[in-house]
């Protein structure tokens, strides 16, 4: 029997069957159904759905109860379906990110153009990285008979791909238990939430497969807090340049380098953003610039927030004397500019 030959009304008929039979291993009747799906069936209704998905093959009536449990072909029909939807909302996620991220990545570069073109001084803006580290979803899937693929999402839409090695290979069954036992209690936590206490828990219902348990574990914690190398835009440079206190031969060098190499932008993107004191702006005079290269310049950075833990720096470096109210003014529109552009 093929999936088309389900109704929408049976499907979920099905697919409740084998949720509340998978989170009890108690055999579900009719009235159970009724209470576990949005159909508002009653259950005289829902008794004749169940007799035909009976008929079908996909649910079996135990000799000892007048509840059904699904049958191989019920649990098969409900992975096939669970696993396309899931495949299907994870391609659209990752399209709508590559879709995102390159209309954000010319949007940044322009950005870097404009400020260093409209101040006379050297800018950087950085891509936004993940700050609020909550996890959105987890799905487990079969590579081959030794490994499973770990697709985790975290805040802010970011997705880590860890291949997981097994002793054995899992059955469909096997996998959906966990990939349910996992979200269901895993959703919405930051790695910190996830204490001794609940991965023991996750563990004992887990079983003889505790072991994937801390190894999904492991890899949460990893992509949560895993920081690539930031994406740094940068423009204006030679613009350092037209002022006769940062032209030293030696400073000048060091200064370009810096723009060049980036590693050091890098380290005053993270102190900025750690910084951050909840306007968003953040000015290093002299001496107080976390670069060492920039002793000489003051620097003056804003923190753009485009939702969901997604958080970047726009920073405007120059001399001491540079002109302050313009600078903020510039960075501050720049800022809700960027706000109110994504999150649109």
């Amino acid at each position: 029997m093929r999936e088309m030959e389900l109704s929408e009304r049976k499907m979920k008929i099905l697919q409740a069957v084998v949720r509340n039979y998978l989170e009890t291993g108690e055999p579900v009747g009719s009235r159970t159904i009724s209470k576990y799906t949005d159909l508002n069936l009653s259950s005289a209704t829902i008794r004749n759905e169940m007799a035909d998905l009976e008929e079908m093959g996909y649910i079996v009536q135990p000799h000892t109860s007048a509840g059904r449990i699904p049958s191989d072909a019920g649990y098969r029909l409900y992975v096939d379906t669970m696993m396309q939807d899931k495949e299907r909302d994870v391609a659209e996620l990752r399209d709508n990110l590559l879709e995102k991220e390159e209309r954000l990545d010319q949007l940044l570069k322009q950005t870097a153009k404009l400020l260093a073109t409209v101040t006379n001084y050297a800018s950087m803006v950085s891509a936004p990285s993940i700050h609020q580290n909550k996890l959105k979803l987890i799905q487990l899937s079969r590579v081959n008979s030794d490994q499973l693929l770990a697709v985790i999402v975290v805040e802010g839409n970011v997705i880590k791909n860890t291949l997981l090695d097994v002793e054995e290979e899992l059955d469909d069954e096997t996998i959906l238990k966990l990939n349910i036992l996992l979200n269901t209690h895993l959703n919405g936590l930051s790695i910190e939430e996830i204490n001794l206490k609940l991965i023991t828990t996750l563990k004992a219902q887990a079983g003889i497969h505790s072991d994937i348990i801390s190894n999904v574990i492991d890899a949460v914690a990893k992509a949560i807090h895993e920081e690539d190398d930031l994406e740094i835009y940068t423009s204006g440079t030679n613009n350092i340049f037209k002022y006769p206190e940062l032209t030293d031969g030696t400073k000048a060098s060091e200064l370009i380098g810096t723009f060049e190499e980036k590693q050091a932008l890098n380290e005053l993107v993270v102190r900025s953003l750690a910084e951050d004191n909840g306007t968003g702006i953040q000015v290093y005079i002299g001496d107080e610039s976390p670069v060492e290269s920039m002793k000489d310049c003051s620097i003056v950075t804003a923190t753009y927030d485009l939702g969901e833990g997604m958080k970047g720096t726009i920073g405007i470096i120059g001399p001491k004397r540079m002109d302050y109210d313009k600078v903020v003014d510039n960075l501050k529109d720049v800022m809700h500019q960027l706000d109110s552009i994504y999150k649109k």
